[in-house]
């Protein structure tokens, strides 16, 4: 069975082919654990984001605010109690239905704190949200590891726009990356759950790894052609550069011409 070390260790890989926002590739992190709660250990810790979720729901209610937030903590404690282990948290409905609750979650947090106090760094707000997140799905040993790389990355970059969407689909992101690497242990994943019972294997894992290479090669092409202009622009009154364009084509000729033998 995939251990939460690779889990971490693929989508933080992942995350930075996507992302550049420590912000992003933190929710990445977190959301590669977030299928997992569905373990009989984690009953307890499920128990205590319901009993939250009440808490929050009741309180807002009282005090005449958006409670929403309550009940979707409510729901994604739900879905945890209701879940067997690698069945509908482990599928691609779990996916989208993990991913909804929880950018939710983060999206209505931050809407809550800026109507309620004088804060208006959205910045550092979905920061203090993402910290607390790692609280509730990270175990000890993670939170040792990323809390002070979250924080010290914040101060390196701090600052960036980050729009709902991608959070949404950082979150995404690294809830998926969790089920393909699934797929590549013997019991593999039911894809399709609660629907069907179906599972896939190493099969399914491998072609979305291709899928998710192309998609970060495609993501990544404006930025590798800037990197390429400013090269262009530092080297193109040098010889060297002409002797870089002399090779290139030399080995194109040489590449074309072997295709055609």
């Amino acid at each position: 069975m995939s251990s939460y070390k690779g889990h971490s260790i693929f989508a933080f890989l992942l995350a930075v082919m996507f992302f550049h926002s420590p912000l992003l590739i933190a929710l990445t992190f977190i959301g590669a654990n977030i299928p997992d709660f569905d373990h009989k250990f984690r009953t307890e810790h499920v128990y205590k984001m319901i009993i939250l979720g009440l808490i929050v729901f009741i309180s807002l209610y009282i005090l005449k605010l958006p409670y929403y937030l309550g009940l979707i903590i409510v729901f994604l404690g739900g879905t945890f109690y209701f879940s067997e282990h690698r069945s509908f948290t482990h599928s691609l409905f779990g996916v989208l239905t993990l991913t909804a609750a929880v950018s939710l979650i983060l999206i209505w947090g931050l809407e809550l704190v800026i109507n309620v106090t004088a804060l208006n760094n959205n910045y550092l707000i979905l920061a203090i949200l993402i910290a607390l997140l790692s609280f509730v799905f990270l175990n000890r040993n993670l939170l040792m590891i990323f809390l002070p790389l979250f924080f010290i990355s914040l101060f390196i970059i701090p600052n960036g726009n980050v729009s709902y969407i991608e959070l949404v689909l950082a979150l995404l992101l690294g809830v998926f990356s969790h089920i393909v690497l699934d797929s590549f242990t013997p019991s593999g994943i039911k894809i399709f759950a609660p629907i069907s019972s179906r599972k896939v294997y190493k099969s399914f894992g491998l072609s979305m790894l291709l899928i998710l290479f192309a998609l970060a090669l495609i993501v990544n092409v404006p930025l590798l052609f800037a990197l390429f202009e400013q090269y262009v622009s530092l080297a193109s009154n040098s010889t060297i550069w002409l002797f870089y364009k002399l090779c290139t084509l030399f080995f194109i000729f040489e590449y074309f011409f072997l295709f055609l033998i």
